[in-house]
């Protein structure tokens, strides 16, 4: 991976795959630069796509405190070494992050926003304490009970379906990144739909969710698309959450092209 600067110091690592406009691919949480890889194959015959450990996350750096608008600066940082100019396209609570970008400003050509996690009036309601857990079980190294309690209490799966991902491989994976779940807990605060900043965004946007994901991530991708001025709303099939790399690309390919 090579790696570029951001503003404050933190190297943040980064592959570029492909020909073409370039796309930064931005995943959520318990997401790394690997998360995106299939995506960005699918995507290389027409663009170049860069897929990134965000800060805290495999090969980038971690300098602390915590800020949301760190996260945007590496963002900047990746832009920079991209050309000057590129498309964002977010997964999850990544989404969130790239249009925190494009609200700073940045110099972004268009917005792909996949099932941003926010929840509208009748979503099953995070814990109010749900950060201060995150940031609790982490900070004292209870790392697999932070993924259970993100799965639970964050994205609404059973505790039996948890319990079964404990024995998969992946589950080590998911433990070592379970501190920069907290980034994303940041990210989505209290889940409230920010109406009028989204308001503020004039940029092509194209939000997307999966047809085999929970009714309130759904109806969080609509209201999120209602509460953008130039936005594209579509459903793909997939399953939850997920939508795959042979469905997707070729959505993006055809929105971020000239």
């Amino acid at each position: 991976m090579d790696k570029v600067t951001s503003a404050d110091g933190t190297p943040i690592a980064y592959q570029r795959s492909g020909d073409g406009p370039p796309v930064i691919l931005v995943g959520g949480a318990f997401n790394d630069a690997r998360s995106s890889a299939s995506l960005a194959t699918a995507l290389a015959p027409h663009l170049t796509a860069i897929t990134f450990d965000r800060r805290g996350r495999g090969a980038s750096g971690n300098t602390l405190p915590y800020a949301i608008a760190r996260e945007v600066e590496d963002i900047a940082a990746l832009i920079a070494g991209a050309g000057g100019r590129a498309g964002v396209c977010g997964h999850s609570s990544g989404s969130i992050l790239c249009f925190e970008a494009a609200a700073a400003g940045l110099p972004i050509t268009g917005l792909a926003m996949f099932e941003p996690p926010f929840r509208p009036p009748g979503s099953p309601a995070a814990p109010p304490d749900y950060l201060d857990r995150m940031t609790e079980l982490t900070s004292t190294g209870r790392n697999g009970e932070a993924v259970e309690y993100f799965m639970t209490q964050g994205v609404g799966l059973s505790p039996g379906v948890v319990a079964q991902m404990r024995n998969a491989p992946h589950w080590p994976a998911l433990e070592a990144l379970a501190p920069s779940a907290v980034h994303d807990g940041y990210l989505v605060g209290d889940g409230t739909i920010p109406l009028a900043r989204l308001a503020a965004i004039t940029l092509p946007t194209l939000v997307l969710d999966s047809t085999g994901s929970a009714p309130w991530l759904r109806n969080a991708s609509v209201a999120t698309a209602d509460a953008l001025p130039n936005a594209t709303h579509r459903s793909l099939d997939g399953t939850f959450h997920q939508i795959p790399p042979e469905i997707l690309a070729p959505v993006l390919t055809e929105f971020f092209l000239p």
